[in-house]
């Protein structure tokens, strides 16, 4: 089998205390049989068959109550690759069931999809959720807005049935847009959002959240794995992880904030040479964001030490040069993690290499950062149990 360059992201909400487990991978992956429901070794289980469970319990031994001893069931569902900047996959809302390809995003908290009610030229390219043909919807009246880096838009809080592979929820808050801007140059319907609920702009519960109240899996863990330059192939879990989907040691980092996925970054170096968060940043992991973002400055010299040029919005090189390319590292934890040209070095429609750095508006005087897709795709994470 070929290799592919990939990551595994897994997501734990057991309790008030979040970690992430970073690590790094190189996996196989010809060809993924999807399995919609099905038994898998818990993550209890997993860690203990590499003895290292036993070395986090003994460290925090007040979590052992915590920890489920029943087996797991894990859903695994389809994404499909687009270009290596968005993974998409199917769900369904409404009675009959309505499909759209939506985002599945760890940066936000909120479901939303298009509406018949939107007129904006962004909807007019995607598919629309059709309320009055779904025997069980029931729309409200309240409105929210959201925005992202890319886009923005605003909506109406329904209630419907939503179906992700086999998993089922019912009565389901979700959003249906009424006006959205800046978002129809994407090939995706809407969003599902992974957050924490704290962070959703409707007030409503996330899917993750509401399918976890009811039981409907047994660990309170989700888990990505993305393939880089291979549209088929990518998959999100929901109730576990599947370990044949990884290899490597863990390495357990705590998340820095409560409510969301940030981690604690404690330098960037390229060239021997730290270039980034000196005194230690923060670095919100984000499925939902395909690059790596932060300051403009820092990223100015980082494209500046590859020897980037800015032509329009991005920073391009000669593709010749992708392989004499420095590794930028990643020191999380006191743990480096490289990220090697070929992963931070994407192509354009026109087979241009561009670099994956960009700017992030930072508000405020504290230094941040965004990991996406680019870097996930090379080293992996996992939860604490």
């Amino acid at each position: 089998m070929p290799r592919t360059q990939t990551f595994l992201s897994t997501w734990s909400r057991e309790s008030s205390m979040k970690w992430l487990v970073l690590l790094g991978l190189v996996a196989f992956s010809e060809c993924i049989v999807k399995i919609p429901l099905r038994r898998v070794k818990t993550m209890r289980k997993t860690l203990s068959g590499k003895n290292m469970l036993n070395n986090f319990l003994k460290k925090h031994p007040y979590r052992l109550s915590q920890i489920s001893f029943r087996g797991s069931n894990l859903t695994i569902h389809p994404l499909r690759n687009i270009r290596d900047l968005v993974y998409m996959g199917n769900i369904t809302i409404g009675t009959p069931p309505q499909e759209f390809q939506v985002v599945f995003d760890t940066g936000s908290s909120d479901l939303w999809v298009p509406s018949d009610f939107c007129t904006s030229p962004a909807c007019s390219t995607k598919i629309m959720f059709r309320h009055l043909q779904s025997s069980t919807s029931r729309p409200t009246n309240k409105t929210f807005r959201i925005a992202y880096g890319s886009g923005r838009m605003k909506g109406v809080v329904a209630h419907d049935t939503v179906r992700i592979g086999d998993l089922v929820s019912i009565g389901q808050p979700f959003s249906l847009s009424v006006a959205q801007y800046g978002l129809g140059r994407w090939r995706f319907d809407g969003v599902l959002g992974l957050n924490y609920p704290n962070l959703s702009h409707s007030g409503a519960i996330p899917i993750f959240d509401k399918l976890k109240n009811q039981g409907a899996i047994s660990e309170p863990v989700f888990a990505f794995y993305l393939s880089k330059d291979k549209q088929e192939g990518s998959v999100v879990m929901f109730g576990g992880v599947d370990h044949r989907y990884y290899t490597g040691e863990l390495n357990w980092v705590p998340l820095i904030r409560a409510g969301d996925w940030s981690v604690h970054m404690d330098r960037i170096i390229m060239k021997r040479e730290v270039i980034a968060c000196s005194d230690g940043c923060s670095a919100l992991v984000d499925t939902g964001t395909s690059l790596i973002q932060g300051p403009g400055r820092l990223v100015n010299k980082i494209q500046k030490l590859i020897g980037a040029k800015l032509w329009g919005s991005k920073h391009y090189v000669s593709c010749s040069v992708v392989n004499t390319l420095p590794s930028i590292i990643l020191t999380i934890s006191g743990i480096n993690y490289p990220v090697p040209a070929r992963a931070y070095i994407l192509k354009d429609s026109r087979g241009y290499c561009y670099t994956a750095f960009k700017e992030k508006r930072v508000r405020g005087s504290t230094e941040s950062w965004l990991l996406g897709d680019l870097f996930l795709r090379v080293i992996g994470l996992a939860p604490a149990v």
